[in-house]
């Protein structure tokens, strides 16, 4: 079966075609439209389309989460905190601790900062390593198992089917490391 194009003559007359070409179409697929030169952008188009990722649906219904604080921070003290974009450039387990992952990270200042953070029962090492994540920079560093942590990584926590579910906040990997998030 050969496809036939609604709009002819139109720019976006390819996607036209392609939606109604059957999956199993053939190698000698043709478009019927006037600004298809050669059938190879409509065979790309159709690739794409086959290809194209497919929403993942999320039930959200055995979900529990905190009940939100009741008290207020004023601006001024919330300003404080300096929140920022950094990359793990490493992350490895903690020797001795069965929860603690030791991150290296870039915050955009050259120099690479340590980060220690529980999250081992959730995530893998190997799984972090490139990722673009939201840390607290400016906390005071916090010795943990003999390793200086300087800062806090932030997570999002829930409980799903009395279970606890952690997952750590990931930016668009086009986001800088060190771009200040408000």
């Amino acid at each position: 079966m050969k496809p036939v194009g609604k709009n002819k003559g139109t720019n976006d007359v390819h996607k036209d075609c392609i939606s109604e070409t059957a999956p199993e179409a053939s190698a000698d697929f043709e478009c019927a439209c006037f600004t298809c030169p050669s059938q190879e952008a409509c065979k790309a188009a159709q690739e794409t389309e086959k290809a194209a990722p497919v929403e993942e649906k999320i039930d959200f219904s055995n979900v529990e989460i905190e009940p939100l604080f009741q008290d207020f921070v004023d601006f001024e003290t919330f300003s404080k905190s300096d929140f920022r974009a950094v990359k793990v450039l490493n992350c490895e387990a903690v020797p001795k601790s069965k929860k603690l992952l030791k991150f290296t990270l870039d915050d955009g200042t050259g120099e690479n900062r340590v980060i220690l953070s529980g999250i081992h029962g959730f995530y893998e090492p190997e799984q972090l390593i490139g990722k673009t994540c939201v840390a607290i920079t400016n906390l005071p560093p916090r010795p943990m198992m003999g390793i200086e942590s300087c800062g806090m990584l932030l997570s999002a926590v829930h409980q799903e089917n009395g279970e606890e579910k952690l997952h750590l906040l990931q930016l668009d990997p086009h986001i800088p490391a060190g771009a200040k998030l408000y």
